[in-house]
């Protein structure tokens, strides 16, 4: 069984909007308003609204929330390209582009204060 990253969200439609229709992802299923799963390539990432049993507080009464550092990473081919589309539709970026040895990457937020890596290797 593959892997696949539960991501707790604000609002399970507008994760899957920004999800789909800004990042590129297909909607395979969707549980109400409380849950869907989206994918892309060999990502698979569980939306988990505040309803979802993900989402119920533990034992300690500490509840799981989104916005935390911990990000999924999509490699992207044209990361300036994704980064201007993304501005005009009025995403929060974190920091700007990054140069490293392996390649370039920003931090952008998803509608729910997540955070997601956007990374382009760097070309041989």
């Amino acid at each position: 069984m593959p892997a696949a990253i539960r991501y707790i969200v604000s609002d399970v439609d507008e994760s899957i909007a920004f999800f789909v229709d800004a990042l590129g992802f297909a909607l395979e299923r969707q549980f109400g308003a409380n849950m869907a799963i989206v994918t892309r390539d060999d990502a698979t990432v569980w939306l988990a609204g505040s309803g979802a049993s993900a989402s119920q507080p533990m034992p300690d009464g500490t509840r799981p929330e989104p916005g935390g550092w911990s990000r999924l990473v999509l490699v992207v081919d044209d990361l300036d390209g994704l980064v201007d589309t993304l501005r005009a539709r009025g995403a929060r970026f974190r920091n700007e582009i990054l140069k490293g040895p392996g390649g370039r990457q920003i931090l952008v937020d998803d509608p729910s204060g997540n955070c997601i890596e956007l990374f382009e290797p760097a070309r041989a």
